[in-house]
């Protein structure tokens, strides 16, 4: 499920108190605005799955709260709900994926822009760096993106995110970066693996939407994500930075 920024509701009506509770901490407005979308993307998507309605009122029974790992769980009326999710977000745009529950399962959202050379080197494996010099152009920016973006995923089935070197994981593609997509079948989906230093295989997916790059990864293999019901095509979508106008939130 992906969903935009200018999609967000004026009121805090769809929340439920402890989340109205949390925004209303969020002095700047570039964290609570991020904050507030991974939620309207992800109580959407659980609203589909779970066949709630999508109206204010029922969106508040749905919250997302977080492990001590700082994972996402997602409970219905108070109770733990039987699925699995992970949230991302990127330049007034995020994604909710949902999976059934006991499978760990990581999503996340970059967009395609220069890294320089000091990021490659600090973030990624001796094997990745060789890879991305082997590019140039655009080319190269999509690679180096799309390998951060992959461990990024991988970072959250195993519920470290960034507290673990990202160079104790290695992203390995199915389909080289620069490839057109096949549609055939699995809607651009190309298949992705990322090994841990000690041995464990995650298998995932990873698909170019314009000027995003979405990766998937899960502890188990899964076939290529569909999309739900109401999501936005990510293909047509530009980056927003409303928060640039307004630092600081109003209230």
């Amino acid at each position: 499920m992906a969903r935009g920024e200018s999609e967000l509701p004026s009121d805090d009506q769809w929340l439920s108190a402890p989340e109205v509770e949390r925004a209303g901490t969020m002095r700047f407005t570039k964290p609570r605005t991020e904050y507030l979308l991974r939620r309207w993307a992800s109580k959407q998507a659980v609203a589909v799955v779970a066949g709630l309605p999508s109206e204010p009122a029922s969106l508040a029974r749905i919250e997302i709260t977080n492990r001590p790992s700082g994972a996402p769980v997602v409970q219905v009326d108070g109770a733990p709900a039987d699925l699995e999710v992970s949230l991302t977000d990127r330049a007034g745009w995020a994604v909710c994926l949902v999976a059934p529950t006991g499978v760990g399962v990581g999503c996340d959202l970059e967009l395609v822009e220069p890294r320089s050379p000091g990021f490659v080197t600090d973030f990624l494996t001796a094997a990745e760096q060789r890879a991305v010099a082997s590019r140039s152009g655009p080319d190269r920016d999509v690679l180096a993106n799309l390998i951060w973006s992959a461990k990024e995923s991988a970072l959250k089935v195993l519920q470290t995110g960034l507290r673990r070197d990202t160079r104790s994981v290695e992203v390995s593609l199915g389909r080289p970066a620069g490839d057109p997509p096949d549609d055939a079948g699995a809607a651009g989906w190309a298949p992705l693996e990322v090994r841990t230093a000690e041995g464990h295989r995650m298998p995932g997916w990873w698909r170019r939407d314009g000027v995003f790059l979405v990766t998937v990864a899960s502890g188990l293999p899964l076939a290529p994500p569909a999309p739900l019901p109401g999501s936005v095509d990510l293909r047509t979508a530009r980056p927003v930075h409303s928060w640039l106008a307004q630092p600081l939130t109003s209230s």
